[in-house]
Formats: C-alpha cells, sequence, structure tokens
C-alpha cells in the first residue's frame, strides 16, 4: 500500500503507458522517435499534436495543450483530479493510503457496473437452467440462428422475464432505485412506480475493453413486439460511441490477424467468433462514430478494417457511410490504400489505413451466409476483399446492363466520377478510367478530361499533408521569456553528457523573471537533489504540479524544447547556454537602463532634489555604459 498520496500517484504512473492512454482518443501515426496525430483540443486537418513516448509527454504545438498521461487523461474526460486518482487506482488494483479512501457507499459508477453483472449473470440463469413459455420461445429463437448452450454460456446470452418487476425486485434490496435507474435496468412506469426495462426479449449483454458488463442489446422474441432490438441508453458507465460489441474477445485476434472485421449486428459477431472468425466487432445499436475507429486503430499495426454489412441496400449505405467515418478518422495521417500491388506504393504514397469490403454472394447476410454456406467459404470471401475503391466502382458497373440511351449512360457516369476522382496516385487513377471506359464503352479521354474537371473544382486545403514531421508552431514570445525556457530545458536533455549538478554550475545565478519559470527553476534545484535521470525528473515535476494546469503545459514546451539540444557536443551544450545567458542579461540590463531613463525624464528641472537624481542617473548610466563598451 503506497504511504503517501504522492506514492500512490507514482504507481499509478508506472502503470499509464502515455502512447495507450492518448490511443484511446487520438489516431497516432509514428514518425522517427515520436507519435503523431490530430490535436484532440481543437479542430485541425493537419497534425500538429505530438507524443514522446521515452519520457512520457505529449504537447500540441498549435493550441499550446500539454502535459503528462494523467493530465492527458484529466484534459479528455472533462475529471475532478481526486476522483480521478481514486478510479485509476481502483482499476489497477492499487490501496488508496487511509485517509483518502471512501468512507461512505460504494461510488455510483461501481455500484452500476455490480448491479449491472449481477443482471447478466441472472438473465444468463434464467435462460440455462429454467422454464417457461418465454424460455422456450427464446431458445427456439437462437436454435433458429444456431446458437448453441456452449454459445450461450461464452457470451452469457439470456432471457429477461415477461413479468413487469422480476429483476427489480431481487435487485432492490441491494442497491437505491436511482443506481439502477441510471444503469438502465430499470425504469418508471405509468403508475410512477419502478418496472424492469427489458421484459421477454433475448438478452446480449455488452462488455467494455475490459470485460465489464455495462449495458445489454436485447432482441424481440414475440412477432408483433416492437422495436424488434432495444438497447441500453447511454449512461456513466456505457457510452454507444465509443464501446464496439464483441471487441473485449476479439482483441488478441485483431493483433494476431492484423486487421478487424466490422460487422453490422450483435448475432453476426456471435456466428463469426463462434465459428472461428474471431476478430469479427459490432456498433452497439448504433452508427459507425470517429471513436469507434480510433478505438479499432490500436489493435491493428496496418489499420485493415474489413466492412461486412448486409448485402441490401441499407447495408450498402452502411457500408458508405462506414468508409466515409474511417476516411474522416484518418485525415491528415496518410492515404487510404488505393491500390494491392506494392510497387505502386512509394515513399510518397504511404497509406495509414487499408479499408476493404466483404460482400458475400447469395445475398445473405454475413451471420446466415456462415451458418447456411460454411465458416470456411466466408473466410476465402474474407481472404479475397477487395478494396474500398474496387468494391465502390465494381458495385456501380454491375448495374451497367440496365443502361439503355446515351442520356442514360450520361447520368451513369456522374455517379462514377465523384469515385474516380478521389483516387490520389495518377498512375492508379489512369488505370481505374481505363477500366471504366472499357467497361461502358465510352471514349477514356473525355472520362479522363471530367475526372481531371471534378477533382480540380474540389476545395484545396491550404494544410496539406507533409511526410515529415510538422513543423513547429512557435508562439510569439520574448526574447527574454524565450531564453529563460531554454535555458531552463538544458535540464531535460537526456544525452548531454553533464550531470545536473553541472548544468546548474553553468547556468550559475542568472536572474529569472517570469514567475512561472522562478517557482519551476526552484523546483528543478530541489529535485535534482534527489533524481537519478532526466525521466524521474519529469515524471516528479508532473507529480509537483499535478493540479497545476499551466504549469503542466509549460514543462511540455520545456522538454520539447530540450530536443533542439540534443545530441550537441559538450562544448556547443556549454555555446548554449552560456548564449541564453547572455541574452537574458542583455534583456535585464536594456530593461533597468530604459527603467532609468523613464525616471530622468520625469525629473522635474526646478526641483532641487529632482535634480540630485538627475545627476545620480547619469552617474549610473555612464558607469552602465562605459561597462558594457569595455566588455563589447
Amino acid at each position: 500500500m503506497a504511504d503517501t498520496f504522492e506514492e500512490l500517484i507514482a504507481q499509478i504512473k508506472d502503470r499509464l503507458d502515455i502512447v495507450e492512454v492518448v490511443s484511446e482518443q487520438v489516431i497516432l501515426k509514428k514518425q522517427g522517435a515520436h507519435y503523431w496525430g490530430l490535436c484532440p483540443f481543437h479542430k485541425e486537418k493537419t497534425p500538429s499534436f505530438s507524443v514522446n513516448p521515452r519520457l512520457g509527454i505529449y504537447k500540441c504545438f498549435s493550441c499550446g495543450a500539454g502535459g503528462d498521461a494523467l493530465r492527458f487523461i484529466q484534459q479528455t474526460k472533462n475529471l475532478d483530479f481526486y476522483p480521478m486518482i481514486l478510479d485509476l487506482a481502483a482499476k489497477f488494483n492499487l490501496e488508496v493510503p487511509k485517509k483518502y479512501q471512501k468512507s461512505d457507499n460504494r461510488p455510483l459508477k461501481d455500484q452500476m457496473m455490480k448491479a449491472t453483472k449481477f443482471a447478466a449473470e441472472f438473465y444468463t440463469d434464467l435462460l440455462l437452467n429454467h422454464r417457461s413459455e418465454e424460455i422456450r420461445k427464446a431458445n427456439e429463437y437462437l436454435n433458429s440462428r444456431g446458437i448453441t448452450k456452449d454459445i450461450i454460456k461464452k457470451y452469457s446470452l439470456g432471457i429477461a422475464p415477461k413479468h413487469f418487476t422480476t429483476l427489480y425486485d431481487i435487485l432492490k434490496k441491494d442497491y437505491p432505485d436511482d443506481v439502477l435507474e441510471k444503469a438502465g435496468l430499470t425504469l418508471l412506469g405509468r403508475d410512477n412506480k419502478y418496472i424492469d426495462r427489458f421484459r421477454n426479449r433475448v438478452i446480449i449483454p455488452i462488455q467494455n475493453e475490459s470485460g465489464d458488463y455495462v449495458a445489454f442489446g436485447a432482441r424481440a422474441i414475440e412477432k408483433d413486439q416492437t422495436p424488434k432490438y432495444l438497447n441500453s441508453s447511454d449512461s456513466l458507465i456505457y457510452n454507444k460511441s465509443k464501446i464496439l460489441y464483441g471487441l473485449y474477445t476479439a482483441r488478441e485476434a485483431i493483433k494476431e490477424n492484423d486487421g478487424v472485421i466490422l460487422m453490422e449486428g450483435y448475432f453476426d459477431v456471435i456466428s463469426a467468433q463462434a465459428h472461428g472468425i474471431e476478430n469479427a466487432v459490432a456498433a452497439c445499436g448504433t452508427a459507425l462514430t470517429p471513436d469507434h475507429v480510433k478505438l479499432l486503430s490500436r489493435y491493428t499495426k496496418s489499420r485493415r478494417i474489413y466492412l461486412s454489412f448486409d448485402t441490401d441496400s441499407a447495408g450498402q449505405n452502411a457500408t458508405s457511410r462506414g468508409a466515409e467515418i474511417i476516411k474522416e478518422a484518418f485525415t491528415g495521417l496518410g492515404n487510404i490504400k488505393q491500390f494491392d500491388e506494392s510497387y505502386i506504393s512509394t515513399s510518397d504514397d504511404k497509406y495509414s489505413c487499408e479499408i476493404r469490403v466483404i460482400s458475400p454472394p447469395e445475398g445473405k447476410d454475413p451471420d446466415e451466409f456462415i451458418r447456411t454456406i460454411g465458416a470456411e467459404s466466408f473466410k476465402k470471401i474474407i481472404e479475397n476483399a477487395p478494396l474500398l475503391i474496387d468494391y465502390q466502382i465494381n458495385n456501380l458497373l454491375k448495374d451497367k446492363g440496365k443502361i439503355k440511351t446515351p442520356l442514360e449512360k450520361t447520368r451513369f457516369v456522374k455517379t462514377l466520377i465523384p469515385v474516380l476522382k478521389e483516387i490520389n496516385n495518377e498512375i492508379i487513377r489512369e488505370e481505374y478510367i481505363k477500366m471504366v471506359a472499357t467497361a461502358l464503352s465510352i471514349d477514356e479521354k473525355a472520362l479522363a478530361l471530367e475526372v481531371k474537371r471534378a477533382k480540380a473544382s474540389a476545395p484545396i486545403s491550404d494544410e496539406e499533408v507533409t511526410t515529415g514531421i510538422k513543423k513547429i508552431v512557435t508562439k510569439n514570445v520574448s526574447i527574454l521569456e524565450k531564453a529563460q525556457k531554454n535555458l531552463l530545458s538544458v535540464f531535460f536533455v537526456t544525452d548531454s553528457g553533464f550531470t545536473f549538478a553541472q548544468i546548474n554550475e553553468m547556468i550559475g545565478d542568472t536572474e529569472f523573471s517570469n514567475e512561472t519559470l522562478i517557482n519551476v527553476k526552484s523546483t528543478i534545484d530541489k529535485l535534482t537533489c534527489t533524481v537519478n535521470n532526466v525521466k524521474e525528473l519529469i515524471e516528479n515535476l508532473y507529480t509537483v504540479y499535478i493540479e497545476n494546469s499551466e504549469i503542466q503545459e509549460v514543462l511540455a514546451e520545456l522538454v520539447t524544447l530540450s530536443e533542439t539540444f540534443s545530441n550537441l557536443q559538450p562544448k556547443d551544450f556549454q555555446t548554449v547556454i552560456q548564449e541564453n545567458k547572455n541574452k537574458i542579461i542583455c534583456c535585464h540590463k536594456e530593461k533597468e537602463k530604459e527603467k532609468l531613463r523613464n525616471l530622468y525624464k520625469n525629473a522635474a528641472d526646478d526641483d532641487t532634489e529632482a535634480l540630485k537624481i538627475q545627476m545620480q542617473l547619469r552617474d549610473k548610466i555612464n558607469k552602465r555604459l562605459k561597462i558594457e563598451i569595455g566588455e563589447n
């Protein structure tokens, strides 16, 4: 057990990986020693947000946001500091110092999750071990979908009984009404009394990444029952836009296959995973969101995403929407892969995501295809799944037989042009134009001209993506402030070859004028007596200023500045320190001279005392000037 709150914070930090923490909210792309992405704190199209895994910090060079892993969690989730620490301690099974332990009831979130877990186990037990008319119907429905007893156990499927208060009557003994309502397990009925939210339905429990039960999907078992699917609403423990069904059981398979299959419904995922296609997931009763994409990107290095929706028109629309969401999420981080041949992918044509589309024949949805045709056949379809661009073009070309007149052909070509103009590589675009022109028996040059016109009319962003690291956007700061920050940043250079004591000696008694920097310098002086390396210094500084967002951002800036002075020879390192010291001294002298000039100017000529001051000021100014001339 940690003896102090600071020790607890240190233990939590040891378990936090800055890249993993940030990746929950930001899609990152590795460039050199850093990771880059689109800043979550302001809107941007070009990545200016950097993560340093070695030192455990993040920094946005556009808006200035910066800090360590704890600061990022607090900023992105808008959490109060102490409750956040206690939640993280519980997550990592760390014991909290006694004086900080809660003596009251368990936090609301914990109670909600505990009640939800009980409900999931209760529903499953009913389905497996009890008998009633609704349970018989539920089993009939599940059997019709090929759901065996083993599958029921593996995915904790269950049945919500028909009676209005079966679950509530059990849970109300241990949980307050507001906890059950907020967890989405109950709701107020017409007579203002609590009733079960889910009744007479097959229950599909939803787990978060950690495996905790947080919500439910519920499928009707009566023909006239509406809606067909009833899903938990968002709550303190459940956000459907950030949770994917099946991810907890699919994580390792996604990593192993270096790809994820995104399906439409719960039973698609259950059927796929149960038949050996274990890297399948689905959105929970909602459309795909950018947060879902960010979540998936953490588990596949190639960022290969297969879209496997129903083959009907709604499924095709879902495929198009899903593809656009994925593209949006990866904007600014590289191109979407548009061709299979490796030779065409040059250093200027790297991709950060690969979208493929699984489209089973026979007009069957994934679940039905796997059950009737077989999992092995579905795996072959996965292996041969076309890239998005091929799927889009082939899907459009399949209707070419319906074209009867020149006007119809013209209209049809217009539907193809938006797809063709999205192809970035000119060689690839020309090949696809040739293919389409041949298929439609139209003039290739005319089609190419129309695509060129469409592409030219598209808005061109001033912030085009470059392959190199984004140039640092520096703030308009004074020479004095910049020199002071440069001087402090040398403490964070990991390869300087000098000890903290030697750096302090080189800086000497340099006068810092910025209050924040004076504060930081004082803390650095204290910490360098006890820490052994730069990483420890940074971690301790963030602990000291854990609740001071302003100083945390300054620290991130200092650490980032330190990289400018990395890999310098000892002599050059000393020169850098001296140059910044000289700038600070010169700025201080200039300020003092300006002060003297103002006093001299404001002194009244007819005031004897003022004349004395004037004479003194003249002497001081002259002495200063002589010294400076002598120095120069």
